[in-house]
């Protein structure tokens, strides 16, 4: 994965789009209604879907990227039900049921709410919460794929697939996905994935319980380090699918993230140095009274699983804020929370932008103004700061067509890097020369690639290529 740029690359993109809003607003009277509803979609934090089978931990990030214990992580119904986590006050949440209305959910820590209507009238539960950590983009906790039930995963469809006029109307269209999964994902789990409309740019994979890779705690091998090599050769083995594969050990994360971990639980803990790690074992399975009473020790591995009571008793000798240091350092979470808000986030931001051309592109089908909202789209699309957004379209219609082609590699490359270079496939450390030569060379390689195209889309992204080439040859 490649480094992103320090300034937010999708700014320029909102604003070309703001300014094609508003042209559209002044066509005609029904359109500014329609420049609204889009307008909303365009300046709302992007949507991130999280997805995975049941038990993947899906609701346990949701938990610790939030920093509170909103997700329900057990019981069945709430987890049943497709949840949306959105930054905003005061805390509350409503029921949107499948006919678009609204009702008001009462809250209570610690117990399932009562949703008061047959869960399979819901759409979705939507929860506003007061939280910074949520400000630059929502999270949407859908129910495991392929689970105890087939329900379960019909809702996920409902409201992310299959594009049901209400969840349309609710902008629960997703912009970008993690996608949770336990040593390799299988490939129901793939399939479904790519019915969600994402490209590897604005997917995400996660290994998840990272803590318990391989033997586990107690085995011969770190099992964070075995999730980490792991994780890199899935990320290899998966790279026509997700950006990357980032382990995160999702407890570690929700317990350091959610203020769970008390200066008694350190101290419990803390009383575990000098036992080795067998005899750990035996006070892990054991139902005798030991040092720890067992209600204290299943709190522990309620809190921090067997790789925080082997690893971090010496830590939690120092207290209990230095152990939640220690929680949050091994978690994942921090390089988690970096790619969420720079390259999935980048990316998030535009495939919105792409789905609002196309939400542009089928107004101009059925309005009667067409020729004039033609004219708007059109002028979108030549401006040179929307040039991503073009690229990134036709990425997409070349990963439906044809993923292995070379156009498919030069599009993504172009996207991916944020320098001439880079972009061209060459070191940051090419000078300019080389810079203009290769991007010569390429244009000359789409010119001969158009000659004998295979697919509409490959002949349409290989006008765009030499487009590119050509700007980047003249520089």
């Amino acid at each position: 994965m490649t480094a992103t740029p320090t300034a937010p690359a999708w700014d320029p993109v909102r604003a070309g789009l703001d300014r094609a809003l508003h042209a559209l607003a002044g066509l005609a009277p029904d359109l500014a209604a329609h420049a609204n509803r889009i307008g909303q979609i365009l300046w709302s934090p992007p949507r991130i879907v999280i997805v995975g089978r049941l038990k993947a931990g899906k609701s346990t990030l949701v938990n610790a990227l939030i920093g509170a214990p909103v997700a329900e992580t057990a019981a069945l119904e709430a987890t049943s039900i497709v949840a949306v986590y959105q930054d905003g006050a005061p805390s509350r949440a409503e029921v949107v049921l499948l006919d678009g209305s609204r009702r008001p959910l009462h809250l209570s820590r610690g117990h399932t709410a009562d949703l008061g209507v047959d869960p399979e009238q819901v759409a979705y539960l939507h929860r506003w919460l007061p939280s910074a950590a949520i400000r630059d983009f929502t999270l949407v906790d859908t129910p495991g794929l392929a689970t105890l039930t087939a329900e379960n995963e019909a809702r996920t469809r409902r409201v992310l697939i299959d594009g049901f006029e209400q969840t349309r109307t609710a902008s629960v269209d997703a912009d970008a996905a993690v996608f949770l999964f336990d040593s390799a994902p299988r490939a129901d789990e793939i399939s479904f994935l790519k019915q969600l409309g994402f490209t590897p740019l604005n997917t995400l994979g996660v290994l998840s319980r990272a803590d318990g890779f391989g033997e586990g705690a107690l085995g011969q091998r770190n099992p964070l380090e075995h999730a980490i090599a792991h994780a890199r050769v899935l990320a290899d083995r998966l790279a026509d699918t997700v950006m990357t594969v980032m382990p995160i050990a999702g407890l570690l994360a929700e317990t350091s993230h959610t203020g769970a971990l008390t200066e008694a639980g350190a101290r419990a803990l803390a009383s575990l140095t000098g036992y080795g790690p067998l005899e750990v074992l035996d006070l892990l399975d054991t139902d005798t009274p030991t040092v720890v009473p067992a209600a204290v020790r299943d709190r522990l591995l309620d809190l921090v699983g067997e790789y925080g009571i082997v690893h971090g008793r010496d830590v939690a000798a120092r207290g209990a804020a230095t152990l939640n240091e220690w929680l949050t350092a091994h978690s994942g979470i921090p390089q988690l929370r970096g790619v969420l808000s720079q390259h999935l986030g980048r990316f998030a931001a535009v495939h919105r932008a792409s789905r609002i051309i196309r939400e542009l592109d089928q107004l101009a089908f059925t309005h009667p103004a067409r020729d004039q909202i033609r004219g708007v789209v059109d002028h979108l699309r030549r401006d040179p700061a929307l040039h991503t957004v073009v690229l990134f379209e036709h990425l997409k219609s070349m990963l439906e067509a044809d993923p292995r082609s070379p156009v498919t590699t030069e599009l993504r490359r172009l996207l991916e890097y944020h320098t001439p270079a880079g972009q061209l496939g060459l070191p940051d450390s090419a000078g300019p020369d080389q810079v203009r030569a290769t991007a010569q060379q390429k244009l000359s390689w789409a010119h001969t690639q158009a000659l004998s195209t295979m697919t509409a889309a490959e002949d349409a992204a290989l006008i765009v290529l030499a487009h590119t080439y050509g700007t980047l040859a003249a520089t």
